[in-house]
């Protein structure tokens, strides 16, 4: 099985971003271009677990149960 590094096109990396800031946003979380190191751990689990949730939604198309 070939494991493909998505973060490698320039493409995914951007559509990543976007994902990364729209969620942050979602969650009331001011999110800057850059630099970040003032954010809490709890933010950026709150972040990347709500990507993560989005991912899996839109892979199995069923809504993530909490």
């Amino acid at each position: 099985m070939k494991v493909v590094n998505f973060m490698s096109n320039k493409k995914n990396k951007t559509a990543f971003d976007q994902m990364k800031y729209e969620v942050a946003n979602e969650l009331g979380i001011d999110l800057k271009h850059g630099y970040n190191g003032d954010k809490t751990a709890r933010e950026n689990g709150a972040i990347g677990g709500r990507i993560t949730q989005k991912v899996f939604e839109q892979y199995t198309g069923k809504e993530y149960k909490k």
